[in-house]
């Protein structure tokens, strides 16, 4: 029997601020840029662990085709369908539902539903935004633009991806840094592109600290969310077996393992949240860019 003062997770019920906390919608995301306050993403593929992080107080959680590899044991994004993808989109949706129903969801685009056409492309995302996502997520620049338009004009809120862009990182030639050398101009006109297309978050994957913070600048209407990009993001996002230090793998350099002096997953989220928001993670200093 589960004690009044502890929740299902075993953990202590959040602080006040996080329980009263507003939904997250894209005006209140506009509202924490202009104040300076960052913003927190955390991939999330099931019902209970979406609620442990609506509970945590993270801002956005990210239904990310990463699914494939930590969830499903697959070597890359590429063989994840669109029906897995709205299959736990509506098992995130259901978690948050459970809790506070507080965080924006993000639904990723897997490989193959939204190359081929526009019109494919909304008949995908009208599939995720009907699971409950309130926005979709693509990934790549310059062929992409008009299909954000597209999207956008249609009523579908757009998060693009720049950078190392893992639905086609055999043409990277693996998983290395982008935005080096002669490439930053052309991912800086890319981003540009995207926002002018109506993108109103734009993931930036291992790029060098230096550009992001200057493609940030350049994308006030943007949001510009790190993974391994440097602190000059307007957020950053992980993926969640990473920062919990469960995945299958060896982790990137970039990434933190919150559960070390944790006793929770709960706490470790909220560590998580605390770090981004204070601007002691990410740590600049860990990367050579």
């Amino acid at each position: 029997m589960t004690s009044p003062n502890v929740t299902p997770y075993g953990t202590p019920p959040p602080a006040s601020p996080v329980a009263t906390r507003k939904p997250v919608s894209l005006p209140r995301l506009n509202d924490m840029r202009e104040r300076g306050e960052k913003i927190t993403m955390l991939t999330a593929y099931d019902a209970t662990f979406a609620a442990v992080a609506d509970a945590a107080g993270v801002d956005c959680l990210l239904v990310g085709d990463s699914l494939g590899m930590v969830c499903q044991g697959l070597t890359s994004t590429v063989g994840v369908s669109l029906d897995t993808m709205r299959y736990h989109t509506e098992s995130v949706v259901r978690g948050i539902q459970r809790v506070q129903g507080t965080p924006w969801i993000i639904g990723d685009l897997p490989f193959g539903t939204y190359q081929e056409s526009r019109e494919q492309a909304l008949r995908s995302a009208s599939v995720l935004m009907q699971a409950g996502a309130h926005m979709v997520k693509l990934e790549g620049g310059g062929w992409t633009t008009e299909t954000v338009r597209f999207l956008v004009e249609r009523g579908v809120p757009v998060c693009a991806h720049l950078g190392l862009t893992p639905q086609t990182v055999h043409s990277l030639g693996g998983y290395r840094f982008q935005g080096r050398g002669d490439s930053a101009d052309k991912l800086l006109q890319e981003a540009l592109a995207l926002q002018d297309a109506g993108a109103s978050m734009l993931v930036l994957e291992m790029v060098p600290a230096t550009l992001s913070a200057e493609l940030t600048l350049a994308l006030p209407r943007c949001h510009t969310i790190g993974i391994g990009a440097g602190d000059g993001t307007a957020g950053q996002v992980l993926v969640m077996h990473d920062m919990l230090g469960v995945n299958l793998g060896k982790n990137p350099k970039f990434v933190r393992n919150f559960m070390n002096g944790q006793h929770s997953v709960f706490e470790a989220m909220a560590a998580y949240v605390r770090a981004v928001k204070d601007g002691s993670f990410p740590d600049n200093a860990l990367h050579a860019w």
